[in-house]
């Protein structure tokens, strides 16, 4: 068969099942046997035991209790994985949320923050089922990076205290009165505490290099504990600092809030759905490259908005998807979402029957679990590839980390997106052409030497026909230099061909930057064609008044040439 005679399978939209149904089911489906369950069992077993120190950590760091943290991942996690898009992500909670969880801590309370996340998961929930998710992989590369790395650098900062066992009887939230309030207590520091947060390190690093496949958070955490214990050390500890560790789930309820609670969350619960979209669906894409699958993006938004809303609901604190869980979770031999679901199991039975010990780990000691997460999070290879890069990638990586950092999280990534999103149109207007015949004319750069046509010369250099050949998109930011290089044409000619056969779309400020030079051609005489615009260009052209007869199309260059040559 000739392949011209091949005509295009249509595309077709996916379903609401295709779309929103659990990976779940979708194993279910495939067949889920004995085995399975075997290596879910044993995936879900590892995941619990890097999860247990870690949803502690980060609950503490975020300026809530430990418990709040497993809370999170019981609840959370196990709603992640009951009802998500993505085959492999353990939910719970997440290292980039500690700044804003703590800022909101600190500034509207516990209840603030359940305000917040519910507002967050409605949002989550509302995206998901709009099918808005796939716009989240547009935040560029460089904001990623530069949020994280600033995020890594506040939890360094965040642990100097229980690192150093400082004296504090108030710690700032905000990242400068932070570093002057601890530069002011750092003669209190206590010598027992650092020996404990500076062995828990270096266990932890150890493990990681030797024995990678052992849990050093872990290890760290009961060495650091049983020491503490038996030696009888005067360090604070979690028992300490926020007493007995429950026992079982809460019972779930809410509290009461008020208009003017809710109008004040709403910007918090915008901002911890968006960084909840970003890090669920970065840990998502990261599982589909190590298993070859594919995850469902909005259907995993609308899991983690379901998850962050049972998750405060039981206690605990916003839930997204987590990274470093997840890849365990893949290296671990999981087969399906199962494991989380084992993995939140494991978790509950642990507060069930081993919450009392809980009280001995020391402070110090999650703060070396934290500077480790700090350490991975910081993205150090890519931030200095992306500073000897292109000036502009450092320009949008630097605000965003600077911002971050010294300002909020919120500022930093709205000006690192716009700040991105004007790099990306600056480098689209450069890479628009104007060609003349055999000449290649573009912002005032011709390169002479290299340009190439596919017109025949004669025909190109014919006085009477002149044509001009546009490749690029064609919209406002590269309408003043397409409109330089045509406000250059001479003395008009009979027939003039504008080519959009490399013009993948058009939008009305471009077209509407036309007109004065075409009205300048009619009120000469001139004949004039556009060739080869396709049909969603050649739609916004006549949008803008740009119809036959005044204007002739045609559906190459070659034709057009060969009816002004006709029609003289």
């Amino acid at each position: 068969m000739n392949a011209s005679t091949l005509s295009p399978i249509p595309a077709t939209q996916p379903t609401f099942a295709e779309l929103y149904t659990p990976k779940l089911v979708t194993i279910l489906r495939e067949g889920y046997g004995l085995k399975d369950l075997r290596a879910d069992a044993i995936a879900g077993m590892t995941v619990a035991i890097v999860a247990l120190p870690l949803s502690m950590a980060i609950a503490v760091a975020s300026g809530v209790g430990p418990e709040r943290g497993l809370y999170t991942a019981i609840v959370g996690g196990f709603l992640i994985s009951l009802l998500g898009g993505s085959r492999f992500q353990i939910g719970g909670p997440a290292g980039a949320f500690i700044v804003l969880v703590a800022l909101i801590v600190q500034r509207e309370g516990y209840d603030g923050l359940v305000l917040a996340t519910l507002i967050a998961g409605v949002i989550l929930i509302a995206v998901g089922f709009l099918r808005v998710g796939t716009f989240i992989k547009y935040i560029p590369y460089p904001v990623t990076i530069g949020f994280t790395s600033g995020i890594a650098v506040i939890i360094v900062v965040s642990q100097v205290r229980d690192l150093a066992g400082l004296q504090l009887t108030h710690e700032p939230a905000e990242f400068v009165p932070k570093l002057k309030t601890l530069w002011d207590a750092a003669t209190t520091f206590n010598p027992a505490t650092i020996v404990v947060s500076g062995l828990s390190l270096a266990t932890i690093v150890a493990v990681h290099r030797w024995r990678p496949t052992w849990p050093g958070f872990l290890i760290a955490l009961v060495g650091a504990a049983a020491a503490t214990a038996l030696l009888q050390l005067d360090i604070a500890t979690l028992g300490t600092r926020f007493g007995a560790m429950p026992s079982s789930l809460p019972a779930p309820s809410l509290p009461v809030f008020t208009w003017e609670k809710f109008t004040a969350a709403i910007p918090n619960g915008c901002t911890i759905a968006l960084l909840g979209a970003i890090e669920s669906l970065l840990s998502a894409v990261i599982a589909d490259g190590m298993t070859g699958r594919r995850h469902r993006s909005n259907c995993e938004l609308v899991a983690q908005g379901a998850a962050n809303i049972g998750s405060v609901m039981f206690g605990g604190i916003c839930a997204t998807g987590t990274i470093a869980r997840t890849a365990t979770n893949v290296r671990s031999g999981a087969r399906g979402p199962i494991s989380g679901l084992f993995h939140s199991v494991y978790l509950l039975l642990f507060m069930l029957f081993a919450a009392p010990l809980v009280a001995y780990i020391p402070l110090a000691a999650l703060g070396a679990v934290l500077l480790v997460v700090a350490w991975k999070m910081a993205e150090k290879s890519e931030f200095v590839a992306l500073i000897r890069g292109s000036r502009a990638d450092a320009v949008v990586l630097l605000s965003t980390f600077v911002l971050t950092v010294f300002v909020d999280l919120t500022t930093g990534i709205a000006v690192g997106v716009v700040l991105g999103a004007f790099l990306f149109l600056h480098r689209m207007a450069e890479a628009v052409e104007v060609a003349s015949g055999v000449e290649l004319i573009a912002e005032d750069k011709a390169d002479i030497n290299g340009a190439r046509t596919a017109y025949d010369t004669e025909q190109a250099t014919d006085p009477e026909v002149m044509i001009y050949r546009i490749s690029g998109a064609l919209f406002f930011g590269a309408t003043a230099a397409v409109s330089t290089v045509l406000d250059r044409v001479g003395a008009p000619p009979r027939s003039f061909v504008l080519d959009f056969g490399n013009v993948p779309l058009i939008d009305i400020t471009a077209a509407n930057a036309l007109r004065g030079f075409v009205q300048k051609l009619e009120r000469s005489g001139t004949r004039i064609y556009f060739a080869g615009a396709r049909p969603t260009v050649r739609k916004t052209l006549e949008a803008t008044g740009f119809k036959e007869p005044t204007i002739r199309y045609a559906a190459t260059a070659a034709a057009a040439l060969e009816q002004a040559k006709t029609h003289p």
